[in-house]
């Protein structure tokens, strides 16, 4: 069923928060989450959600992006299906994005209202949006999750509480300096035990020349992957070296854009798990056509995702419809954006998908108003 869009809204929220996110990169001193509401002229609507994180500006300036460029671009026009509605952004937003030097950004928007065009479509039919996304019959309605962005404080006390929340697997920050990595890592390992599941995720902090030392450092605890320890702009040449030379399974995907990048990784051979982000690039339907290539190549499909509840919500419905396998990420961090719109219980590591129609959630923007941001246009 095709749908003729009314209206394109975008929400800004920001999120205080008591301890600073950080990461090998820099820090979030608080959490942001930019929403968006598309809707239909017989009065349908779906929500997606746009990556902002960083930089801490990021989803302000989205906003206006979507404002003065994306509203007007699809209001009153008619699109077939989600995917058709995010080519046509691609397509007709191009030019804009190389004028300006923000593919990032064009590319983060247009995923976010692909999702919110396949949360409407799945609205209409009925049904959870697994079921939709689920071309192949294989689809679950449920995934494997894993606690993610743990340290560098609190290593312990943090990885031991989301156990007692239900996970049974974790992952850690490293990329901050090899004593504070190596001590964190075998604290994780101590407090989990030695069932449990970790893996580690340096965040593009190590050079070529350093990297093999550094997870040598660190292969002891026997995490599942090291995430990123590389730039994702780097050589394949240097990401294959590493994996020959660690024989440690590397994992990446949350910094790449486009299928032509992903193929690319995926073909080069030395990923072992592929983590595209809905809200940064390529929405529902990118993330899909990801997952397949890389099953063809036996690479296992992990999406990321470290923002808001609707994103997260959506990176879940996309893993369940690929059936069995992976890892969802979740953050084990304190974020209301996340714990008021998205808090599905965790059991024994897993997530039961609810059955409500769409994404199975509805954002309580009353309930929000309190993070809420004026954004100027």
């Amino acid at each position: 069923m095709s749908m003729r869009i009314a209206r394109v809204e975008a929400f800004v929220y920001r999120a205080p928060i008591v301890t600073p996110v950080a990461n090998a990169f820099g820090t979030m001193a608080n959490r942001p989450a930019l929403f968006v509401r598309v809707s239909a002229a017989d009065g349908a609507y779906g929500w997606g959600e746009v990556f902002c994180n960083f930089p801490q500006v990021g989803a302000e300036h989205r906003a206006r992006l979507i404002a003065g460029i994306h509203a007007p671009l699809l209001e009153n026009g008619e699109f077939e299906d989600a995917l058709v509605l995010r080519r046509f952004i691609e397509a007709r937003t191009r030019r804009m994005a190389i004028q300006c030097g923000e593919p990032g950004p064009f590319a983060q928007i247009a995923g976010g209202l692909e999702q919110a065009a396949w949360d409407m479509a799945a609205r209409r039919a009925g049904r959870p949006l697994w079921q939709v996304l689920d071309d192949t019959g294989r689809g679950v309605a449920r995934v494997r999750v894993y606690a993610s962005g743990i340290g560098p404080g609190e290593v312990a006390s943090t990885a031991a509480a989301r156990q007692r929340d239900g996970y049974r697997a974790f992952k850690l920050k490293v990329g901050f300096g090899p004593a504070v990595d190596v001590a964190n890592l075998a604290a994780m390992r101590e407090a989990v035990g030695d069932e449990a599941v970790v893996m580690v995720d340096a965040n593009q902090a190590w050079s070529p020349d350093e990297a093999a030392a550094r997870i040598a450092e660190l292969a002891p605890a026997r995490p599942l992957w090291v995430e990123e320890p590389l730039a994702a702009d780097e050589p394949a040449a240097e990401w294959r070296a590493l994996a020959r030379d660690t024989g440690m399974a590397l994992a990446a995907g949350e910094n790449l854009r486009g299928e032509a990048a992903f193929r690319e990784a995926i073909d080069g051979g030395f990923l072992r798990f592929v983590q595209p982000d809905i809200g940064k690039w390529g929405g529902l339907a990118g993330g899909r056509a990801v997952a397949r290539h890389a099953a063809a190549r036996g690479v296992d499909f992990c999406p990321h995702w470290l923002a808001g509840g609707i994103g997260l919500a959506g990176s879940m419905h996309l893993r369940a419809a690929l059936g069995e396998g992976g890892y969802v990420e979740v953050d084990a961090n304190p974020n209301p954006l996340r714990e008021e719109v998205c808090d599905w219980r965790v059991v024994d590591g897993m997530v039961d998908l609810p059955s409500t129609p769409g994404l199975g959630i509805e954002p309580d923007l009353a309930r929000l108003a309190r993070f809420a941001v004026k954004v100027q246009a």
